[in-house]
This record gives structure tokens, sequence and C-alpha cells, in this order.
């Protein structure tokens, strides 16, 4: 594994690359691209086999006989996470913003509300208001530069309409892992509620020394039938163009639901992405995550260097995920100079704080899963300018 090979991106339909210029205005000939939350690393040279054999016997027909696909994502749930998984309880999406649109579509109804713990992943809110639901954003506490869950809030704006919350753990884009008193927390909030719960674990394969990602499934036995979890190995293996996810249903009865929605839709799972999922999940795609959680945790030290450098600008402290979560709002700018000075003077291109609902306004979430050299070369940039301050 080279996480220090510099790739070019650019002219390969890479949205990360080969949009930044159009739609963030960081031009292509020197820019950063630290924003999609995909990364800049060729994933574990066995999924790169497993397209080669695919390409070697040259028919690219149905995918039937999904037993071993099953079986890696058990032993790898089992291996790396401690949970036990039902191979009958999984059903495979085109990737989890999809997964999710099937669980909002399966388990509530137009004009219902769905919980998002703000800020969090955007797609959500996307999703939900496309679907004629309602966003109830529920804010997270911030306290001593951390997000903490605050139930009492939550609580108290609770309408009676709200059949759903989704959780995303850990959390994007703040870099939580939550502990298992606050994921006890979340199971007895949706049932003092009556919600279903949604726990979005695609990033449970990204948490650095000193932290451990408990698996919802793995908090509250009482909570199993109105669970549904979802992960995927996209953000683990880089293998985001896969559209590949897999929803993962406890209780029958929740099950049998998705299943219709499944069979009425006519989703159906893409070969390619089965093929790599099976063997990412394995030994050897074990080494290389290990691995590249090593580069990033370096990679994170240099970016909270560079920002620790600039008065009344703090890095919230990164768990799990390679998003970095940067807050802005000491410095007195308003947020469109602190974005002016990324985007057009450091030439970043990064996510603007307010596309991830409340309490994102004074923030930019910055990916570091880029080769080393560009994280020193951002890091200058960012010193660069912001200079006036130091």
């Amino acid at each position: 594994m080279n996480f220090d090979e510099i790739i070019d991106r650019f002219g390969t339909h890479s949205v990360k690359w080969d949009m930044m210029e159009q739609l963030y205005g960081v031009p292509a000939d020197d820019g950063i691209a630290m924003w999609v939350a995909d990364m800049d690393f060729r994933p574990p040279q066995c999924v790169s086999d497993s397209i080669g054999k695919m390409q070697a016997q040259g028919v690219y027909g149905y995918y039937g006989d999904e037993s071993a696909y099953r079986a890696a994502i058990c032993w790898w749930m089992k291996t790396r996470h401690n949970w036990e998984v039902d191979p009958a309880s999984i059903f495979t999406t085109h990737g989890l913003v999809n997964g999710t649109g099937l669980c909002v579509d399966s388990f509530t109804k137009p004009g219902e509300g769905v919980v998002l713990t703000t800020p969090v992943y955007h797609a959500f809110a996307r999703v939900i208001e496309a679907a004629g639901r309602e966003v109830i954003e529920c804010p997270l506490a911030l306290t001593n530069g951390r997000y903490e869950m605050d139930f009492d809030a939550w609580d108290a704006q609770m309408k009676g309409h709200e059949t759903m919350f989704i959780l995303c753990s850990p959390h994007n884009p703040g870099g939580r892992v939550w502990t298992r008193e606050e994921l006890q927390g979340v199971a007895d909030f949706c049932k003092r509620h009556d919600l279903i719960l949604v726990s979005d674990e695609i990033h449970h394969d990204l948490v650095y020394a000193g932290n451990t990602h408990i698996p919802m499934t793995n908090v509250d036995p009482s909570i199993l039938d109105r669970l549904v979890m979802m992960t995927a190995t996209t953000k683990t293996f880089n293998i985001a163009g896969s559209h590949s996810g897999n929803v993962i249903i406890p209780d029958p009865a929740l099950r049998s639901k998705f299943a219709a929605r499944m069979a009425a839709l006519g989703i159906s799972p893409n070969s390619f992405g089965l093929f790599m999922a099976e063997a990412a999940y394995s030994p050897e795609g074990a080494a290389w995550v290990d691995g590249l959680i090593s580069y990033l945790d370096t990679n994170r030290k240099i970016l909270d260097a560079a920002i620790a450098d600039i008065p009344g600008v703090a890095s919230m402290p990164l768990e799990a995920t390679y998003l970095s979560w940067v807050d802005f709002g000491g410095t007195g700018m308003e947020r469109a100079e602190f974005t002016r000075r990324v985007e057009k003077d450091a030439r970043i291109c990064v996510n603007h704080g307010t596309t991830f609902g409340k309490g994102g306004e004074s923030y930019l979430r910055f990916n570091i899963a880029t080769p080393r050299a560009r994280v020193e070369e951002a890091a200058q940039r960012l010193r660069a300018a912001f200079a006036d301050l130091q």
C-alpha cells in the first residue's frame, strides 16, 4: 500500500476534482480538493484483482448466489466489530443514500417527521424533504469543543408526528464516536417517542486509537424490533463509485416491509459492487484498513497543527472518519470572509458548514484522505491565508 502516491484524478469524471472549479471556483490548475468524501488512494489490491477477474472472464451478466458475499459481510462484522449478523437480514442497496431513501419510503408516511441530530451529513435532509417528510433538526450540544447528545432539549421539541430517527454513528461531520451511554440514550429516546431508529454506520471502520465504535445492535436488545442498520464497504475501501451498501434489519416484520418496497421498486444489486465488497471484507482488506488508519492519523495531526496556529480557529477532535470539522467562529469573521480566504487565497475546496444543518454556520469540512504532501501543502496555505491573525 502506497498512500503517498499522487494519482491524477482530473479528467476521470471525479466529482471531487473535475467539478471543484465549476461549483466552488477553486482553480483546477493548483487547487486542492478536500470536499467530497472519497479518498485519493487506490483500494487494496484484492479489490482491484476482483475487477480484473471479471474483466478476464469477460461476461458482465446478472449476479447470482450471494452466499459468499453475505458470508464475507458476516465475517467482517464479527471480526472487526463483534457483531453477529444473520445473513438473511442483509439487503443490498445502491449505496446508503439510496438505503436512507428506502428506509424513509418503507417506514414513514408523507408529512411525518424524521429526526436528525444536526449538524449532520447533508444527504439525509435532502432525501427526507424530497420524500415529502418533515426534517426535525435536533441540534447537538457543543461542550468544550465536542458534540454531545442533548436529550432533554430534544424531548421538548417532539410534536408527536415524528416516526423515525436517523443516527450518524460515527458522526459526520463532527467525527465523534458515540459512547455506549450515549447510544443507550438514543435507544431510550426512540422508545419514548415510538421512533424507528436508522443507524448509519458507514464510517465504523475508520476509528482512531483510543476510541471504540459500538454497533447499535449491541447496545440494547429491546430496540431490535425498531432498528435498521446501514453499513458499506464504500467509505472504508474508497469504492464509492460501486454504489453498493447494506441495509441490515434484525426484525422479521420490518424486514418484510423493506423487502416489499425493494420488490416494488425493482431494485437489485450491482454485480461490480458485490464482487468488490466480497474481496474487500477479507484479511488482506483488514490489513489495508489498519495501514490506512495509521496514515490518516498522521494527516489529521498535520492539519490540526496548522489550525492550532491560527487564532480563533479550532478543529474538532477527530475520533473517527477522515473529515475534519473546523470552526472559524472565533475569528469574528463573517462566513463569506473565512470561506473566501480558504477557497480563493488558500485555493482549497471544502464543504460549507451550512449544508449540514443547524450548528454548522461557522464551520468548514476538510477531507484529509489524500496523500500527505497535499495535506502539508494545504496546511501551509491555510497558515498563509490567515497570517494576519497570527
